[in-house]
């Protein structure tokens, strides 16, 4: 039965995603476009995602086997608080630094918020799945993820309105302030879950929670947070065993490395492209950004009947195979047009690409020993992010920026063809 801590529990989870939305449609959605507009090479807005992912390699086991059996309410919201301070911290940059003084101070605060952030992905996917019974989690996900998107549209289109009629750089300074607000606000009601009073029910199934607070956000490149919990449920032993790499599961984790380092290849050089060769506005970037989430939301609904038809492999690949139609798109685009369709149709491929990424993940791991599988998981998953984030601005050195995102697009093809043969 649903009781009134469980009522409680609901109401504020639903808020908490509410209010992050906000913070993922301003801050989050803006500030590799803010470090462009500063003059940010390729390589500093790559910092900017291969920080967190180098953050996440050195201390994400540690915090794994230290989360066992401590209050995760508390360090959860603890945990928040510290690392969203990090956003109040981006506010004044602007009457304090010059140019370039300003994309290094980002940086560096997006680094040091790594830290707690890492703690914080870990310990609220292991609080989520303790706080919510498996009977109600389907419908609670789904309002989650729900009230995720309509969040970030309304705060991203928003952001795009007062970005296009403020003098710069006031205009980012508010729209910090924002994301500042909705983080703290996000921060507030995780404080207010309360955990069951009887141990929680494992059942070993994926959450499939789109918000994954800890994790940044960028067009194309939602960080994906699959059995962050597992970390958690170590039993105290080693969770990496080397032989398990040996087998069919060496050379299927080699694939998802790949995929995850050719999707973030083209992270770094996105924003830089949207401001120096589109020449777009900020309110163009923010209708982009609110159609990639509206389809997202919209075929993740329909991926539900898809997955039932299909099995996960097949999703996976054939959602693998067109997940290079965003920088494909891109590097055809001279104007707001081709921006906005490739956003659109970018969401939809990344919807496919999830749906069978995480449920094929879990077809391969048995449910005996997920700990140490999602562990490895997690290592390619950072592993990828970090040799991504860097090679792209290599790429665009190379070749330059629209040739890169052309090679982007037909990495992401190369990397659904190893799909389809290791996975």
């Amino acid at each position: 039965m649903l009781t009134a801590e469980l009522r409680a529990n609901f109401r504020h989870l639903y808020a908490d995603v509410s209010w992050f939305g906000l913070l993922a449609g301003s801050t989050m959605s803006f500030l590799a476009v803010f470090a462009a507009r500063q003059g940010a090479t390729g390589f500093q807005v790559s910092l900017l995602t291969a920080g967190p992912a180098v953050v996440n390699l050195l201390f994400s086991l540690q915090a794994g086997h230290w989360l066992e059996g401590q209050p995760l309410v508390r360090i959860t919201y603890l945990s928040s608080v510290i690392t969203r301070m990090g956003y109040v911290a981006l506010i004044p940059l602007p009457w304090f630094l010059a140019a370039e003084g300003q994309v290094w101070t980002s940086i560096w605060i997006t680094l040091v918020m790594s830290v707690p952030a890492t703690l914080l992905a870990i310990a609220f996917n292991a609080l989520f799945a303790d706080a919510v019974p498996p009977d109600w989690r389907g419908q609670v996900v789904g309002r989650r993820n729900a009230l995720l998107a309509l969040s970030t549209i309304l705060s991203s289109l928003l952001c795009g309105v007062l970005l296009d009629s403020i003098v710069f750089p006031l205009n980012y300074q508010i729209v910090f302030g924002l994301g500042a607000v909705g983080a703290l606000m996000s921060s507030y009601h995780l404080s207010r879950l309360h955990m069951p009073p009887e141990p929680p029910v494992r059942i070993g199934r994926l959450l499939q929670d789109l918000a994954r607070p800890g994790l940044p956000h960028f067009p194309d490149g939602i960080r994906w947070p699959v059995g962050l919990r597992f970390l958690t449920r170590s039993g105290g032993k080693p969770l990496l065993k080397v032989e398990l790499l040996r087998g069919s599961f060496g050379s299927f984790m080699a694939a998802y490395f790949f995929f995850y380092a050719c999707q973030y290849a083209g992270i770094p050089i996105f924003p830089i492209y949207y401001v120096h060769m589109l020449n777009l506005t900020d309110g163009e970037i923010s209708l982009g950004t609110a159609a990639f989430y509206l389809t997202v939301l919209l075929a993740s609904i329909w991926m539900g009947q898809m997955s039932r038809r299909w099995s996960h492999r097949r999703t996976l690949i054939s959602g693998a195979l067109v997940f290079g139609i965003y920088p494909l798109l891109l590097a055809l685009a001279h104007d707001v047009t081709l921006y906005l369709a490739a956003s659109l149709l970018g969401g939809i491929a990344w919807a496919i690409v999830y749906a069978g990424l995480v449920n094929r993940l879990m077809e391969r791991v048995p449910a005996d020993q997920r700990p140490v599988y999602m562990a490895f998981h997690n290592l390619a998953l950072n592993l990828g992010i970090l040799g991504g984030s860097l090679a792209g601005p290599l790429l665009v050195g190379w070749t330059g920026l629209r040739p890169a995102m052309l090679g982007v697009a037909g990495l992401r093809v190369l990397a659904g063809i190893l799909l389809a043969i290791w996975a």
